[in-house]
């Protein structure tokens, strides 16, 4: 009994030290990243079919060189407006002190977001039909509307009757302290509207706004979202990608870390102790 107690008291030093090598990083940050699960919900970028606010700058492509035309290789260029597309309003937008796009934080923008389905009648989101939707507690909001519905944005024609986020409706989302507000059309303000008052009120609140999502292939519910936009310097809003990955029940992200697999194998006649790892999986 005693080599028993031998070994397996130098086999529980073994497991206390063998996983944690000097200097190793935390297991969330050496966990592999993939595109697993993700999906993109950022509107494509193509002259043909990209809608334009109403006086906002129309998109131009072209090729400066281009392959297909004999040339040795292919160069672009790009005109669009900052508000073009899948972009994200910063501070600077509407007001005077607030921040341009390239010092908005990186914390809004990456994080748990809830998608809520706004019925294709609605147009004005207001706080009563906020109120009609599990909204609160989250973090960002993102609403799919009549826009995503209809297709909107995947058509070039600009449609004045989208739907808008009323400006008691950003009063309530920004007291709860949401970070970020995103909405599937090119405006998050009513069109025509008297003041900007909806704008006023998040950006007024440091709430970045995502603008022109393409939520076709999502459904209501809650995801994690990663929306990055061009790092233009001092200027007041820049196109973005936005991507989202559902989430699981539990509400966690991914799922956790794999188990060690790694066997303890004691030998008790020759008091040996040793790892043994399964094939083609190293220490």
């Amino acid at each position: 009994m005693r080599s028993l107690a031998v070994a397996v008291g130098g086999a529980l030093g073994l497991l206390a030290c063998a996983p944690h090598e000097q200097g190793a990083p935390d297991t969330m940050a050496t966990r592999e990243l993939s595109a697993q699960g993700w999906i993109d919900v950022t509107a494509t970028l193509d002259p043909a079919r990209t809608p334009v606010y109403a006086g906002d700058a129309p998109l131009k492509f072209d090729f400066l060189k281009d392959m297909r035309k004999g040339d040795k290789l292919t160069l672009s260029v790009y005109s669009l407006g900052a508000h073009s597309g899948t972009h994200i309003d910063a501070p600077m937008h509407f007001v005077a002190t607030g921040v341009p796009i390239d010092q908005v934080a990186l914390d809004p923008l990456i994080g748990a977001a809830r998608v809520i389905d706004i019925p294709d009648s609605v147009r004005a989101i207001d706080a009563g039909e906020l109120n009609r939707h599990d909204w609160r507690g989250a973090k960002r909001v993102l609403f799919r509307t009549r826009s995503t519905l209809r297709g909107w944005m995947d058509s070039p024609e600009f449609h004045k009757d989208f739907a808008y986020i009323a400006p008691d409706a950003a009063q309530l989302l920004a007291e709860a302290g949401v970070l970020l507000v995103g909405v599937d059309y090119i405006s998050a303000e009513q069109f025509g509207a008297p003041a900007p008052r909806t704008h006023q009120i998040l950006l007024g609140h440091g709430i970045p706004i995502v603008e022109g999502l393409d939520l076709r292939t999502v459904q209501a519910g809650d995801y994690d979202l990663i929306v990055l936009p061009l790092k233009v310097a001092g200027h007041e809003a820049a196109p973005a990608r936005a991507i989202v990955r559902k989430r699981r029940p539990d509400n966690r992200s991914s799922p956790p870390a794999p188990p060690n697999r790694s066997r303890l194998n004691i030998s008790v006649a020759t008091e040996r102790v040793h790892w043994q790892s399964p094939p083609g999986r190293g220490r």
